[in-house]
């Protein structure tokens, strides 16, 4: 059982958290990490001793509430956020429709456009420093009763740090071909050139690619009919070595002018080190499929971690925040205190870098 003084701290964090929150989004998050009477007493002022049921006000009702269900249903004046087949225009799932797809309330005035549909970045218009409070939050709620919670450590710059980066690509019905990332719980593509927490180098790659396959007549990969050649981008990039690699996901091994497409691109982007095309075959959601063909230079990259260096195929599964994988990986190694004694097993290791370091 936690002490007093534990749960006084406690309520003082959460009194802090509803300060902070700005959002109804944020505000319901934080309400749900402390438990149903908490979240009761932070949304509704007029009902401070949690005896009745949530009542929402009619201000919340336009967010998508309902008072019978308290749960978040799409209005018919808000239908206009999803992409359908036949016109590639917005609108939400008929009634009925049994996906577990999540709603984040639209940011008019969010750095990014899609930020309430992709899933990927729910709090990028929050304040840095407000971010990690609300984590530490999260993390106190599921663990803080079994050990002690340390601060979270954060970064220095929060941006822009993934150095792997996928796109897929659409053709819309007028034959406009785009590149993007699927709307969180769906398979439509939300169209992205820049992403805050991508590589930016990879962006700008992503986007000369994209716009030279319309000139070399490179069909669009469609899942429902099977028909078409390119499905998927991958970039991987070196945080310290720099070094660049492009996959080129097809459905077939079959690749109409690969040689000068690949010139093309080297030619706007000569700092890429190497080129490979990846061979997905199958009707899966899997983004790679098992086959790789080189098609520039040495089929890897090569990047530096705590000192040592790995070698990164298509393949690798390698921490995609170099980072703060360093700031983790050292905090682990202090923490574990081995005695080199021990038996230490590196079990779904990925590339290896655990064992390795």
């Amino acid at each position: 059982f936690r002490s007093e003084d534990n749960k006084k701290q406690k309520i003082s964090d959460y009194n802090r958290a509803k300060k902070i929150a700005k959002t109804d989004s944020q505000k319901r998050e934080v309400g749900k990490s402390y438990g149903k009477s908490e979240e009761k007493r932070f949304y509704h002022k007029d009902n401070e001793q949690g005896t009745d049921k949530p009542k929402y006000k009619k201000t919340e009702e336009k967010d998508g509430y309902s008072k019978s269900t308290d749960k978040a249903q799409y209005k018919k004046t808000e239908d206009k956020a999803r992409y359908n087949k036949s016109t590639d225009k917005p609108s939400y799932k008929k009634d009925g429709d049994k996906s577990d797809k999540k709603f984040y309330p639209k940011k008019p005035k969010s750095k990014c456009s899609i930020s309430n549909k992709c899933g990927g970045c729910q709090y990028i218009d929050m304040p840095y420093e407000e971010q990690l409070k609300i984590k530490q939050l999260y993390v106190e709620k599921f663990v803080g009763e079994f050990c002690e919670v340390d601060p979270i450590i954060g970064m220095e710059n929060p941006l822009h740090y993934r150095n792997k980066v996928h796109a897929v690509f659409h053709r819309m019905q007028n034959g406009t071909v785009y590149s993007g990332v699927y709307e969180e719980g769906t398979h439509n593509v939300l169209p992205v050139k820049k992403c805050f927490i991508e590589n930016e180098k990879a962006d700008e790659i992503i986007q000369t690619i994209t716009g030279l396959l319309k000139s070399f007549k490179l069909t669009i990969y469609n899942e429902n009919s099977g028909y078409g050649l390119m499905r998927h981008i991958l970039i991987r990039t070196g945080h310290k070595s720099g070094e660049i690699m492009v996959v080129l996901v097809t459905a077939g091994p079959e690749f109409p002018s690969k040689n000068n497409f690949v010139k093309t691109i080297l030619k706007s982007h000569p700092e890429i080190t190497t080129i490979v095309q990846n061979i997905n075959d199958k009707p899966t959601n899997m983004v790679l499929g098992t086959r790789d063909k080189v098609i520039y230079g040495k089929g890897y990259i090569e990047d530096t971690l705590c000192g040592k260096v790995f070698r990164i195929s298509p393949q690798s599964f390698y921490q995609v925040n170099p980072v703060q994988t360093e700031v983790l990986y050292s905090k682990a190694v202090k923490l574990a205190d081995l005695k080199n004694k021990e038996t230490v097993i590196d079990a779904y290791c990925g590339i290896g870098t655990i064992g390795i370091i």
